[in-house]
């Protein structure tokens, strides 16, 4: 249908093609080292896009969407980018969003119990615990979606925002250098 977004396969080609921006497939091509034929079939689905080559899009488009669609993509986990017909991805309303979000999410854990060996719980406290999860994975999209809104629209590196991220949690000492891959640290 005219003016509905949907890709077959998953969003990466769309997302693919959305970061290219006004690069034509040839351009980016030769940016990568591959044919103009193989970026078209990253974008309509007839071929994977490989680690190396989604690794080197993204360092290059800096694109929160393409970062967003490759990490689901290649896991399976994560947020997929929202596209519903009752999704605004207004800068607003993901704040607004992201704050609700952040509330259920915060209700559900203080009501969840971890004093106990998670093993051994009853089931109706796992149910509970499963739902408390569920809420954090709310929580993530709402990030996820409030950070590309906003990166996108105030034109700031979603890549350098995780940068700094990285910088922070090795300079504490939670993580080492080389956990970071290709880190600036």
């Amino acid at each position: 249908m005219k003016g509905e977004k949907s890709v077959v396969k998953g969003n990466i080609g769309r997302a693919l093609k959305e970061a290219r921006g006004t690069q034509t497939q040839l351009q980016l091509s030769i940016e990568e080292n591959v044919s103009r034929e193989t970026i078209s079939a990253y974008e309509n689905g007839r071929a994977k896009l490989p680690p190396d080559i989604s690794r080197s899009i993204v360092g290059k488009k800096d694109d929160p969407w393409l970062a967003m669609a490759v990490r689901h993509e290649y896991t399976r986990t994560g947020p997929v980018r929202l596209e519903g017909k009752k999704v605004d991805l207004h800068r607003s309303s993901t704040k607004e969003k992201l704050l609700e979000e952040l509330e259920e999410a915060k209700s559900f854990l203080e009501k969840c119990c971890m004093s106990n060996h998670l093993s051994f719980i009853p089931s109706f406290d796992r149910q509970d615990l499963e739902e408390t999860l569920v809420q954090l994975v709310d929580v993530i999209t709402g990030i996820e979606h409030f950070l590309a809104v906003v990166c996108e629209e105030a034109e700031i590196s979603y890549l350098g925002i995780w940068q700094k991220h990285y910088n922070k949690l090795i300079a504490r000492g939670y993580v080492n250098q080389e956990q970071i891959i290709e880190g600036q640290a």
